[in-house]
C-alpha cells in the first residue's frame, strides 16, 4: 500500500511562522511535523510515499530528499492550492488500488495508522475514515455513524450532533478519483475531500473507526506549543555525543542535548526539554520544562526560557525573558528583551489570525516571531503579539500590535 501526505497548503493561520516555511516543516520536539509522520509510516513497513507539495516546496525537498529510512519519496507538485480533493487528485496515476492519505498538519503515531489499516481490513471497507473524540466539535468535521457505517460528515456544526471528528487520515481506493471529478468548489473556493467522500457514502461501504494512538492536530499557533509538550513527554531525552557541561550547571529530568553544545556554569535546565547541536547555553540561565531549542542557538547570561520553541541560529542576549512563545530562525534579541505571556486582567490571550483577534484559550501565551527579526535593548512585547520576518524593533519599544515587515 502506498501513502500520500498532503503538504502543499500555505498554513495562513500560522502566520508569521509560515511566511518562510510550509506548515509541515514547523519544528516540534526537534523535528519537523512531517518527519514525525514519515517515521510512523516507516515503522509500519510502508515503502512508498507521495508527498503533495506546493507552497515553499523547496524546504521539504531539501530536508528529506528522495528517501527517508526505508521509504522511497516521490514529490507531486500542486501548482495551485485548490483544496484537499484537488491535492489527492494529483496522485491519480501513481498510487496502488488502495492507499492511505494523511493531512500534513497532523502528528500521528504508527499505532494510529496501523489501527486504521487493521480495522479497514477486518470490516472489508471500501473507504475508511479515522475518527477521534474532540471537546470542541464546532471546530471540526463531525462524522455521523450507524454502527461503523458513515452516514454523513458535517463541517464545523453550529449545533451539537456528536463529538466524533474526522481525524484527517483515510484509506481510499481509486473510486475516490471519480467522486473528485464530480464535486464543485466549496464556499472557500476549494475542492474539499469531504465533499467527494459524501458522494461515495451513497455508493460504497464507507466506514469510520475510532483509532488508538497519538493524534495531534497542529492548525493554530498554540497547537504547536501543545504538540511540543506532548512529544517531549514521549521522548527518551538524554545527552548525545561530544558536549561540555561546566561546573555548577544543573540538569534535572529528561533533557536532550545535541553534540557540540556547551552548558555554561550556573545554568539550570529542567526537563523535559530539547537542546540541539552546537548551542551555547548560559552562563546563569534558566531553561524551564517543555522548551525546545534548535541547533546553533545562543542563550546568553541571565536569560530565562519557559515552554517555548526557539528555532535555529537565534541569539537571545543577556537579561531577556521568553515565555510560551515561538521564535523563528536567525533572530537576534537585544539585551533585556522581555516577552510578556500573561494579561494583566487574567483573561485568555488573544492572537491575530487572518486579521482577526482570536482567543487562544490559554491564560499564558507570548509572541509569534518570524525569521530574521531583530530587537533593540529593553524591548517589551505584550502577550499574543506577532512580529513578521525581517522586522526591526527599536530599542525601548513596547510592542502592543502586530509588526509587519517593511
Amino acid at each position: 500500500m502506498d501513502a500520500v501526505i498532503l503538504a502543499a497548503g500555505e498554513g495562513t493561520r500560522l502566520r508569521p511562522l509560515t511566511v518562510t516555511r510550509p506548515k509541515p516543516m514547523l519544528p516540534v520536539a526537534g523535528k519537523p511535523i512531517l518527519e514525525w509522520d514519515l517515521e510512523s509510516l516507516s515503522k509500519i513497513g510502508l515503502k512508498n510515499v507521495y508527498i503533495v507539495i506546493g507552497y515553499r516546496k523547496e524546504k521539504i525537498i531539501e530536508h528529506f530528499g528522495k528517501k527517508f529510512n526505508n521509504l522511497r519519496i516521490e514529490y507531486i507538485e500542486q501548482m495551485e492550492q485548490l483544496g484537499t480533493a484537488h491535492a489527492v487528485s494529483m496522485v491519480k496515476d501513481r498510487v496502488d488500488d488502495e492507499f492511505i492519505v494523511i493531512n500534513g498538519d497532523l502528528i500521528i503515531s504508527d499505532e494510529f495508522i496501523d489501527n486504521l489499516l487493521k480495522k479497514h481490513g477486518e470490516f472489508d471497507a471500501d473507504l475508511s475514515i479515522s475518527l477521534v473524540r474532540v471537546n470542541n466539535p464546532s471546530e471540526f468535521g463531525i462524522v455521523k455513524l450507524d454502527g461503523n457505517h458513515v452516514k454523513d460528515i458535517v463541517e464545523k456544526p453550529g449545533e451539537s450532533i456528536g463529538n466524533l471528528a474526522n481525524a484527517g487520515v483515510y484509506v481510499f481506493n481509486k473510486k475516490i478519483f471519480d467522486a473528485i471529478d464530480e464535486i464543485e468548489r466549496s464556499k472557500r473556493m476549494e475542492y474539499e475531500i469531504t465533499d467527494a467522500i459524501r458522494i461515495l457514502i451513497k455508493r460504497q461501504r464507507v466506514h469510520g473507526f475510532l483509532c488508538d494512538g497519538r493524534w495531534i492536530d497542529v492548525g493554530r499557533p498554540w497547537d504547536l506549543l501543545d504538540a511540543n509538550e506532548i512529544m517531549l513527554k514521549e521522548l527518551d531525552l538524554r545527552a548525545h555525543g561530544d558536549i561540555e557541561i561546566e561546573e555548577n550547571a544543573t540538569i534535572k529530568g529528561g533533557v536532550h542535548i545535541g553534540k557540540g553544545t556547551v552548558i555554561r556554569a550556573g545554568s539550570y535546565i529542567e526537563g523535559p526539554c530539547y537542546i540541539g547541536e552546537n548551542c551555547s547555553i548560559g552562563p546563569n540561565c534558566y531553561i524551564r520544562p517543555y522548551s525546545m531549542i534548535q541547533n546553533d542557538v545562543r542563550i546568553g547570561n541571565c536569560v530565562e526560557i519557559k515552554n517555548s520553541i526557539i528555532m535555529s541560529k537565534t541569539n537571545i542576549c543577556h537579561l531577556s525573558y521568553v515565555g510560551d512563545s515561538i521564535i523563528g530562525e536567525n533572530c537576534n534579541f537585544g539585551a533585556g528583551t522581555k516577552i510578556a505571556n500573561l494579561r494583566i486582567d487574567g483573561q485568555d490571550v488573544r492572537i491575530e489570525i487572518r486579521n482577526k483577534l482570536t482567543s487562544s484559550g490559554r491564560k499564558k501565551f507570548g509572541c509569534l516571531m518570524g525569521d530574521n527579526v531583530k530587537t533593540g535593548i529593553n524591548v517589551s512585547i505584550m502577550p499574543g503579539r506577532a512580529i513578521y520576518p525581517n522586522a526591526y524593533v527599536e530599542a525601548g519599544s513596547v510592542v502592543r500590535n502586530t509588526i509587519y515587515s517593511e
